[in-house]
């Protein structure tokens, strides 16, 4: 893996001063390299962040991280990282290398520790994974968990603001909430994003880009609602002008 310049935050991302088309993070939930890339050719400028996630990082997904990265574009690395802490702690500190602005890891303590250890001295921001927004009070309970959805997210966000997490991603439904509990500072990432009318597919806790950006949320992620569009530019830019209508 070749080391790429890593990107240092901005003084408007501090301010929270995020332009609309940066708060949109468009996920190339794609099967192949190529795919991601026309993608991105197609949509040009209208998209200037970019989520890679689990598909594509096995398809060659990385090297196109640092290519998005050499062209200016952010690259969020959505890999949910959960491992024995040394294990966890080494991968973050490869990943680190590629010059991307995030990457997710799931939102236990001792994960959480081990990244910001791994990241220390670079310009990655991790992001803790509260509850996916796949999973409701059902689908916890049957795996074990005392806790509903509202109360383990609560419980996963103020650990990650007691350890030193420079973000989260959690539902539109916690953001409200959530933000309340930790304050200005985090970076809140919403994923789970239907436009009005949009089929919801496997998310279980989705809420529209306006009301997502009312509720708190710094960006947004949004896969299928604008890669398999007839026209992914016209949604990509709808969505853009819902943010700025929602920030108005």
């Amino acid at each position: 893996m070749a080391s790429a310049q890593a990107r240092p935050p901005t003084q408007d991302d501090a301010a929270r001063g995020i332009s609309p088309r940066d708060r949109l993070i468009v996920g190339l939930d794609l099967p192949s390299v190529e795919e991601a890339e026309a993608m991105v050719k197609r949509l040009g400028e209208t998209v200037t962040f970019y989520k890679i996630g689990m598909e594509l990082t096995h398809a060659g997904g990385l090297e196109l991280a640092e290519r998005l990265v050499g062209e200016g574009k952010g690259v969020f690395i959505d890999l949910k990282l959960h491992d024995i802490p040394n294990t966890v702690e080494r991968a973050a500190r490869q990943l680190a290398r590629l010059g991307a602005r995030f990457l997710t890891v799931h939102a236990y303590p001792q994960t959480m520790k081990a990244a910001l250890a791994g990241v220390a001295g670079s310009h990655l921001e991790l992001l803790g994974v509260t509850v996916l927004t796949s999973c409701d009070d059902a689908d916890l309970a049957e795996a074990g968990y005392a806790h509903g959805v509202k109360d383990l997210v609560a419980r996963r966000a103020k650990q990650a603001k007691d350890i030193g997490m420079p973000g989260l991603i959690l539902s539109p439904e916690e953001t409200e909430s959530v933000r309340r509990l930790v304050g200005p500072a985090m970076q809140l990432i919403t994923p789970g994003i239907r436009p009005a009318g949009a089929d919801v597919g496997d998310q279980k806790r989705a809420t529209t880009p306006a009301q997502a950006i009312a509720a708190g949320a710094d960006r947004l992620v949004v896969a299928r609602p604008v890669i398999a569009a007839a026209d992914p530019v016209a949604a990509a830019e709808n969505i853009v002008a819902e943010i700025a209508s929602a920030l108005a």
